[in-house]
């Protein structure tokens, strides 16, 4: 059996808004996140973690920002499209572990639906898919409550063929 892994990172800056996207879940909030999508950090960050797991690179190679096609699109779109990549490659998913760094909004709440969700793009069971939430402690740009990021991980197993 061949498994491997892949980590993801995204970080978008805040500005004044009515809401920010994380894991295809709107959460009301006076920000928003910016970006060339709706800047869903966290999928972002799990499309890159699935794409290195496969060899395939990032989200800016599949995706460049330069390309105007990719304007405003929802993440979930990337995510599936990422996916799809993943079983075209020969493996299917195992497992997401993620986290979300952000001062603001809180998410404890949000987490249950964004796993749930993350799950259902990724076509996975929700015990297959982890969602975290830290804080900054008040460091940095995030702690200033400038930015949001996320990390992920990713396992993947090659698909036995007969």
């Amino acid at each position: 059996m061949t498994i491997r892994i892949g980590i993801g990172y995204d970080i978008h800056r805040l500005k004044n808004g009515k809401g920010i996207r994380l894991g295809a879940i709107l959460i009301p909030c006076e920000f928003e996140l910016v970006g060339h999508s709706d800047a869903d950090v966290l999928i972002h960050a799990v499309c890159d973690a699935l794409l290195g797991a496969v060899g395939a690179g990032d989200m800016g190679t599949h995706f460049p920002d330069s390309d105007e096609k990719f304007r405003g699109k929802e993440s979930s779109w990337f995510l599936r499209e990422v996916a799809k990549k993943v079983q075209k490659k020969g493996f299917k998913i195992s497992q997401i572990d993620s986290v979300i760094i952000a001062e603001r909004p809180k998410l404890l709440e949000y987490l249950p639906q964004i796993r749930k969700k993350l799950a259902g793009l990724l076509r996975t069971s929700i015990e297959q898919v982890s969602v975290k939430a830290k804080t900054n402690e008040g460091l940095d740009s995030i702690g200033g409550k400038k930015a949001i990021a996320a990390w992920a991980v990713s396992l993947v197993q090659k698909v036995k063929t007969k």
